[in-house]
């Protein structure tokens, strides 16, 4: 009984070690919060053992969370269901079943999952897609693009402005009874940054034949040239999205050549190119004083000359949309933007806020003092916070008034 009891109280100590996190008071469900991020952590580390004994790559193993909650197209008595492809694109559609008179709104949503894990096949983003074509009386069009580390840049972005452009046209439109003055593009986290992207880009292309109303971009990752941000710096070992995974997103999202990683977890990823661009990216001067706290700011990186050639788009807008030039950013859609305090990203939002308020664009930023990177798809069970269905239920309401 005695051996039993030190065993037990042994593993109850390890245990304890293992899941504790000392999380900012500010946030709620502290433990489980805990509990999930232990979880997210413990498939991180067997996909690095994976790895490095040459089983399976870091993100096939990771993409065991993509897999474990991927729902069928199920139809019910508010919204039609159907997975189709826009120009050979794979897409999973939601039509409102409303008969109320007039056409729709819609929304092209564009997951999260660094570029490398995700689908819209998931149970969260089926649930989000569900209610907000109810609620909104909306088509919602999920996009199931491309990932790393089959796939790397441009072809993400490409996948998801195929299936805007597409969507655009006056007789998809029609076809779908959707108003061509109330279409937005959507997504979180790198969807943010493909949203962003695509409604950057496509104001250019003179064969688009319908225009973006509204980029809702959900805690997205915009920047590619300063990796100590204060949120960088602050969140560096949060829950969900450490700086080291959101790092590794970046660098798969590229090329699946390591040495991009540990030259961007070293900060030694610069080129003369990038040089050039740092302005855009200052947050001394894009961010207000509550987010730069008693941060200093140092000039980014050492410059690595061999950058530019080994990974060309790296600096590209298509791919850090916050590296576009002040003249791009005037043509933009109204945007909604949201950011959380306790996210590594939350600087590349708010300095996207800022440089799209100073070159005339409308925007609305909701900014969550006790959020967190990923809040917004934690909206099932048994990984269901308040946090994320108080996002989910203001996101919409946001676009029912405004979109």
């Amino acid at each position: 009984m005695g051996t039993k009891l030190v065993a037990f109280v042994i593993l109850s100590v390890f245990f304890a070690y293992y899941v504790y996190l000392p999380l900012p008071e500010a946030l709620g469900e502290r433990w489980k919060l805990m509990m999930v991020d232990a979880c997210f952590r413990s498939l991180e580390h067997l996909a690095e053992l994976t790895e490095l004994i040459g089983l399976k790559h870091y993100m096939e193993v990771m993409m065991v969370l993509t897999a474990a909650e991927t729902v069928a197209p199920a139809s019910d008595e508010n919204v039609t269901v159907m997975d189709t492809t826009f120009n050979k694109v794979p897409v999973r559609v939601y039509v409102p079943s409303s008969r109320n008179l007039g056409l729709r709104r819609a929304v092209v949503y564009v997951h999260g999952g660094g570029w490398c894990i995700g689908s819209a096949k998931m149970q969260p983003y089926d649930v989000l897609s569900r209610k907000s074509a109810a609620e909104l009386n909306a088509v919602i069009v999920s996009v199931e693009y491309r990932l790393a580390p089959e796939h790397h840049f441009p072809d993400q972005f490409n996948d998801v402005y195929t299936v805007v452009k597409y969507f655009l046209q006056h007789d998809v439109l029609a076809q779908y009874l959707v108003d061509p003055g109330r279409v937005a593009v959507s997504g979180d986290s790198a969807g943010g940054n493909l949203a962003a992207a695509v409604a950057q880009q496509i104001q250019e292309d003179p064969e688009v034949q319908g225009e973006i109303k509204i980029q809702a971009l959900i805690y997205p990752a915009l920047q590619t040239i300063d990796f100590n941000t204060p949120s960088y710096q602050q969140n560096a070992n949060m829950p969900i999205l450490p700086k080291s995974l959101m790092l590794r997103f970046w660098s798969e999202y590229f090329s699946r050549d390591k040495s991009l990683l540990r030259n961007m977890m070293s900060d030694s990823h610069m080129t003369l190119e990038s040089r050039r661009l740092s302005d855009l990216v200052n947050w001394s001067v894009l961010l207000p004083q509550k987010f730069r706290k008693s941060y200093r700011y140092v000039l980014p990186g050492r410059e690595n000359s061999d950058f530019s050639a080994k990974v060309p788009g790296i600096f590209d807008p298509r791919a850090a949309p916050l590296l576009a030039g002040d003249e791009k950013l005037k043509a933009l859609p109204w945007a909604y933007i949201v950011t959380c305090e306790y996210d590594v990203l939350r600087d590349d939002g708010a300095m996207y806020v800022m440089r799209l308020e100073k070159a005339g664009v409308r925007v609305t930023h909701e900014h969550y003092e006790d959020g967190f990177h990923g809040a917004m798809m934690f909206i099932t069970w048994p990984t269901d916070f308040a946090i994320g269905q108080k996002m989910m239920s203001r996101y919409i309401d946001w676009l029912q008034k405004n979109l």
